[in-house]
């Protein structure tokens, strides 16, 4: 073989740092689990000095905190160390811009049900808590209230940016009602209100969310306009609002499931009302929005039959539960929103 063939070769690189790469994600995740960029987001600290508040082993420290630089995490001057400006935005658990929450649940939860993918691909079934049949996902987590809060706290982390950009973009000045659907900690809701004072809004979920849902709200001083509701979506109404939001939901579930919570929005919304939904939606070509079709790959881990799915599939399912018009509209990073009005 000539040089000149070698160089037309395809490189390996992409496969190896794929192939590798849960090297670099359990480095950041442990740097979140040892509240490092917490650490450095009230100054930037030497070399012995950071390594010491961290409890890292002289045989492991240089090689984590300079993996880190050389990740894009951190940066270095002399012996020194200091966040990056991303890394101090979105990582410091201090600032409301924190999104590691969903970061933690990763390394506690996800990071080992995934080593189970391949058994999820070939048997369809979920790899996580309810591997063995013992419990529900949700009956699981909302049965234990430490965990319980972990898991809403990363819900907000994760969908923060996206709530922001809703609160924003959508014309709420043609509304007076919302309701937030599986509401979570309420991030969205508050969001919406926070932009929007004219708004007043319900955050429904189980009961067991009430009082992370009320103590989030009342530290965001809206305890005036956003109240919960305590319900199951699959047992009962909706409440009947102007506007209903879904914000990571229907992913969770299979394709009826899907449609009856899509028919259910449609009857609770007046004329001219809407729905949002909004998660990680694939892209119509199914080639591009990678962390969409990873997002559904985990609700093959996470659970019996839920996936995510493509902005036209999403306008499929309104328009056939009686929407007249819907839009597909990207909101932030591999999220967006699929908009319907009745």
């Amino acid at each position: 073989m000539t040089d000149a063939s070698v160089d037309r070769q395809p490189g390996p690189e992409q496969i190896l740092q794929v192939g590798f790469g849960f090297w670099s994600s359990k480095v950041l995740l442990s740097a979140i689990e040892l509240e490092l960029f917490t650490e450095l987001g009230k100054h930037p600290l030497a070399y012995s000095e950071l390594s010491g508040r961290l409890g890292l082993h002289p045989r492991s420290a240089r090689d984590f905190l300079d993996a880190l630089v050389t990740l894009g995490f951190l940066e270095r001057t002399g012996d020194q160390y200091r966040n990056t400006a991303a890394t101090d935005l979105y990582l410091d658990k201090r600032k409301p811009s924190y999104i590691g929450g969903m970061l933690e649940m990763c390394n506690h939860r996800l990071y080992p049900f995934w080593s189970h993918l391949t058994e999820a691909l070939r048997t369809g079934r979920p790899q996580n808590e309810i591997r063995d049949g013992a419990t529900q996902l949700f009956e699981g987590l909302y049965a234990e209230p430490a965990r319980l809060k972990e898991f809403l706290k990363a819900m907000t982390g994760l969908s923060r940016p996206a709530n922001a950009a809703i609160a924003q973009r959508f014309p709420w000045n043609r509304y007076k009602t919302f309701a937030d659907i599986g509401t979570a900690q309420g991030d969205l809701a508050v969001q919406i209100a926070l932009q929007n004072p004219h708004l007043k809004g319900v955050g429904w979920d189980l009961l067991e969310i009430a009082p992370i849902f009320e103590e989030y709200v009342k530290e965001n001083g809206l305890a005036d306009r956003l109240h919960f509701q305590a319900g199951d979506f699959f047992k009962e109404s909706l409440p009947r609002v102007d506007v209903i939001t879904m914000g990571h939901i229907l992913h969770d579930w299979g394709l009826d499931a899907k449609k009856q919570l899509i028919r259910k929005a449609y009857e609770a919304v007046p004329e001219g009302g809407a729905l949002i939904v909004y998660e990680a939606i694939i892209d119509d070509e199914r080639s591009k929005n990678a962390f969409g079709l990873l997002m559904s790959l985990n609700m093959l881990i996470e659970t019996h039959d839920g996936f995510d799915y493509t902005g036209a599939d999403c306008s499929g399912w309104m328009k056939e539960a009686g929407f007249r018009e819907t839009r597909v509209e990207h909101l932030t990073g591999p999220d967006s929103m699929v908009v319907a009005t009745k």
